[in-house]
């Protein structure tokens, strides 16, 4: 039985890493990875770690990649059998460098989740697993990869009006995407510092002042992330909640935000209180780039 949404982008990740710093122009050995990802897989595998069962609403190919794809969703404890599949989509990719001293370059690939729009959330419109009249009542997890028409859909859609929306743009490049869901009642959104700067079109110095000025713009519920910085936690009519994460050395960071976000989630689907999940995920995602989860 699925527990818990995440629509957004399925694909493969391409991640070459190398065991010292690096900078524009660098040629130097290193490991190449091919690893199922993107932002909604990387979210859902994570809530698989937390012992959560997820199913991805995307889109996958139909050619080979798309099948070992699908393959390696089910291997993983990731249900994909709501996926949309089209022979006219190849399968999305990502491709990453990343050295000792974190990301150096990223390019995502998601044109066929973009072209396929609307389709791929038909589940929670045809009754499959909503529709309008009886809206989905669970978590959703939405990423940025979503074309900003099918988010405002998602943000007015009353097949999208009792679910807890937690919501991450994907990158810094599609944080303006997700604007139409700040003001949704039931969105919590997770964005990092420079992400926040792009949805109140300003700069800020530190999460709690990003998160404050989210707030004031409308956002029902923000998580503001500053990479070792502090992290802040600014919820309607609550004080906002600031912790440190613990100080660990970068084994690795692509999915790091993934990570943490799951593992929020699921702590508060546990039952724990704002102060109680914040740490968990902190702990969690920090464990993560130290490279001591998988």
């Amino acid at each position: 039985m699925t527990q818990i949404l995440c629509i957004g982008s399925v694909l493969w990740d391409v991640i070459g890493r190398a065991e010292r710093a690096m900078r524009l122009g660098n040629d130097v050995p290193g490991h190449i990875t091919r690893l199922p990802g993107g932002v909604a897989m990387n979210i859902a595998m994570a809530l698989v770690r937390e012992n959560l069962r997820p199913s991805v609403l995307t889109a996958i190919g139909l050619d080979a990649e798309g099948d070992e794809l699908i393959r390696a969703c089910n291997d993983l404890g990731v249900k994909a059998d709501l996926a949309l599949r089209h022979a006219d989509f190849p399968t999305d990719r990502y491709m990453a460098i990343e050295g000792e001293n974190g990301l150096i370059a990223a390019i995502a690939d998601a044109h066929s989740l973009e072209a396929a729009g609307k389709a791929i959330i038909a589940p929670l419109l045809n009754g499959s697993l909503g529709s309008d009249e009886h809206p989905y009542r669970g978590v959703i997890c939405i990423d940025g990869n979503l074309t900003r028409d099918l988010l405002t859909r998602i943000a007015t859609a009353p097949a999208f009006t009792r679910a807890d929306l937690r919501v991450v743009p994907a990158s810094p490049g599609k944080a303006e995407r997700i604007v139409p869901l700040m003001a949704h009642p039931n969105a919590t959104l997770y964005v990092n510092l420079e992400e926040a700067g792009l949805l109140a079109t300003a700069t800020f110095s530190d999460a709690p002042t990003a998160a404050r000025a989210l707030l004031e713009r409308g956002a029902k519920r923000v998580l503001v992330t500053d990479g070792a910085l502090a992290v802040c936690d600014g919820s309607q009519g609550q004080p906002l909640l600031t912790m440190n994460p613990p100080a660990v050395r970068e084994a690795r960071v692509t999915g790091a935000g993934d990570t943490f976000m799951a593992a929020h989630i699921a702590a508060e689907i546990s039952g724990q209180d704002r102060a109680q999940a914040l740490e968990t995920a902190l702990q969690t995602a920090a464990n993560y780039v130290a490279g001591e989860t998988l």
